[in-house]
């Protein structure tokens, strides 16, 4: 379900249409309706599955760190360019660039933790 989505700039309602999604997905695993009238933690509880927006978080941040580190990477160079074309008149799309410097202090990380590639991973992983 989550197949690339280190690169994805996630809004507000694709996370909502992700987390109804995931929660169809674990009724069904548990066997559980909707008219068992159960809490919605609870066949989560069951599964022991993480919030999918924590592990959407996670990869995205986990990829940003894998880009950052390396030096001479093109993908670095992509990260870092600025399109010089006119933008449209309405709100500018939000973009993966925005998504992570949204993400990083929600987590209390900065560049300069990317560099020890095992203490990235952990303040990455901890929730």
């Amino acid at each position: 379900m989550l197949h690339g989505s280190e690169t994805w700039p996630v809004r507000k309602e694709n996370e909502m249409a992700l987390q109804r999604a995931e929660m169809r997905m674990v009724r069904r695993i548990c066997g559980v309706n909707v008219k068992d009238r159960l809490a919605s933690n609870e066949p989560k509880e069951r599964t022991g599955l993480d919030d999918i927006i924590s592990v959407l978080q996670q990869n995205t941040l986990r990829w940003y760190g894998h880009v950052l580190q390396k030096d001479d990477n093109w993908v670095k160079k992509c990260m870092k360019y600025e399109a010089q074309s006119p933008r449209p008149r309405s709100r500018p799309k939000r973009t993966w660039r925005e998504v992570v410097e949204r993400d990083c202090p929600a987590r209390k990380l900065n560049k300069k933790d990317v560099m020890g590639h095992s203490r990235w991973k952990m303040l990455v992983k901890d929730v």
